[in-house]
């Protein structure tokens, strides 16, 4: 059996266990035949008594189905930076790449949230690193193709247009870990027959990872127009990333690693998906290397 397949049967297990019998506890005294029917009544009757609790259970169940166990389970990985391992140009690559990976990635429309706006939701992004070469394998080992974030992100709407917003994410069983912020100004607020049009400032920190020091500051522009419940939406921006290290280079004589500043140019689509007080949020980022993210929010 695969890991994949063995780690995708934990995620099942976990529902079975921990999800199931809380749903189904009052019908144990039923007759067998009598169970599936309870069931679904109860779980009808927890909808309706209490609609922010069917809410979070079904962000609970996406987040299960979605998340990739056999990186939330088995990922043994953890970066670490030893002297005389790295060349001066592997550990711009490396930057490069990682950068890329830490970047605000804004799973949001240009539009305002409002004054009384609030997002609060779970995210996944996966960014498809070059994993075989030697600036990776030197630092790390079994690291998956994608380099997958599990996060924590919210958003509060503010007055005249602005919007700011956190990240939070830690990779299990690895130390690799970020956190992040964004302010975000609609310069158009958007209407029934216009586009919504804004800028945003980011900056994001690799926390967790000993010697290595990599921080991200973007800022970009967003366009976005909303049909109905469907918003999609486009932008294009610049990452600068900044990198250090105190470990020593493997080029000759050993020097210490130097500095790395980094910039590249990124474009972003994606499309937010809205019902009631649940939304759904896709989107691709097109880069040196890709990233795909996923986010499932309450809206307050």
């Amino acid at each position: 059996m695969s890991g994949k397949i063995k780690h995708d049967i934990i995620g099942i297990h976990f529902l079975l266990v921990k999800v199931y019998p809380e749903v189904t506890e009052r019908s144990g005294a039923l007759r067998r035949e009598d169970h599936r029917t309870m069931s679904n009544n109860t779980a009808r009757r927890i909808g309706t008594r209490n609609p922010m609790l069917s809410l979070l259970i079904a962000m609970a169940a996406a987040t299960v189905v979605a998340m990739p166990w056999h990186t939330a389970y088995a990922a043994k990985y953890d970066i670490s930076v030893p002297d005389g391992v790295l060349t001066q140009a592997n550990f711009k690559d490396l930057s490069e790449q990682l950068g890329l990976v830490l970047a605000y990635h804004p799973l949001a429309p240009a539009e305002p949230l409002g004054l009384l706006g609030f997002d609060i939701g779970i995210e996944i992004t996966a960014s498809d690193i070059d994993e075989n070469e030697s600036f990776w394998t030197d630092v790390t080992s079994d690291i998956p193709s994608y380099l997958t974030l599990p996060k924590l992100h919210a958003q509060k709407g503010l007055p005249f247009g602005i919007d700011v917003g956190l990240v939070y994410s830690q990779v299990p069983s690895s130390n690799i870990g970020m956190w992040g912020a964004e302010m975000k100004w609609a310069i158009l607020k958007g209407t029934l027959a216009t586009p919504a049009l804004a800028i945003r400032g980011s900056y994001t920190t690799l926390f967790g990872v000993d010697n290595l020091n990599v921080s991200t500051y973007g800022a970009d522009l967003s366009i976005s127009k909303g049909f109905g419940p469907f918003t999609p939406y486009a932008g294009i921006g610049q990452i600068a990333t900044k990198a250090s290290s105190d470990a020593t280079s493997a080029d000759p004589g050993n020097p210490q690693l130097q500095d790395e500043s980094i910039s590249a140019t990124h474009g972003f689509i994606g499309a937010k998906l809205s019902f009631l007080m649940l939304s759904f949020v896709a989107e691709a980022d097109f880069a040196a290397i890709p990233t795909y993210g996923l986010r499932l929010n309450l809206s307050f």
